[in-house]
């Protein structure tokens, strides 16, 4: 983190040659005023960085809840993954609901609930991961797994609005009521149309996702950076 500038005391002001005005006064009203200015640029630039940081905490945690045990609060913001390759043993999906905090800025006209489609995966492995978040100008770059090892993830869920890619399943089930799924250990809202499957293989897998939680997510060959595209 960037340090605060040395602001000098009253007392240590220097004299301005030619100027009548008192080292109090001329502190007062010329050194702190680019002091304010200074802390309000580095206050901007906290603001704009806490969602990175979300972002960036929000991959790492690891939590062993399942996607209807997960009661956090969403941002609203999407962000975007890609993997050139996923595969996963005991796999499901089944619509829900995500809640933004009350009164949060990205609600806009949707009462802060986004529709999305939960997928849970007991087991996974992903190629060439790629996350990136939008922060208006500027994207928070998250990259693994570019390696000989992949990335890995044990009671994986995303909850996503867009899902791309070529899948491949394996004694797939559709229609079943999602309360009923027995494939990752999650079971859906009663009533709820849902898949399961045991397997799953996606290449060219791309998301648009608004929560990602998982038992345990390991990640090799970690990088992360700002940069001007995303994935």
């Amino acid at each position: 983190m960037a340090s605060s500038p040395d602001v000098p005391s009253a007392g240590n002001t220097p004299d301005i040659p030619g100027s009548d005005t008192p080292p109090e006064a001329r502190n007062a009203a010329g050194t702190t005023a680019g002091v304010r200015r200074g802390r309000v640029r580095a206050r901007r630039a906290a603001v704009m960085a806490v969602p990175a940081t979300l972002a960036a905490a929000g991959l790492a945690v690891l939590t062993a809840q399942g996607a209807l045990g997960v009661q956090f609060a969403i941002s609203g913001m999407p962000f975007t993954v890609t993997a050139t390759e996923l595969n996963g043993t005991g796999f499901e999906q089944f619509g829900g609901l995500d809640n933004m905090a009350e009164g949060s800025p990205n609600a806009g006209d949707t009462g802060g609930q986004v529709l999305v489609i939960t997928s849970a995966i007991k087991h996974a492995t992903l190629t060439k991961l790629c996350q990136s978040v939008d922060l208006g100008g500027t994207n928070l770059l998250i990259t693994a797994g570019g390696g000989s090892e992949k990335v890995s993830a044990t009671d994986l869920t995303t909850d996503s609005t867009e899902l791309s890619g070529d899948a491949a399943f394996n004694n797939i089930e559709i229609g079943n009521d999602a309360s009923t799924l027995t494939k990752a250990g999650v079971k859906g809202p009663i009533g709820v149309f849902s898949q399961q499957a045991d397997t799953v293989r996606i290449a060219h897998l791309r998301q648009t996702n608004y929560a990602t939680t998982a038992g345990v997510f390991k990640l090799p060959g970690l990088k992360l950076r700002f940069s001007d595209s995303g994935c």
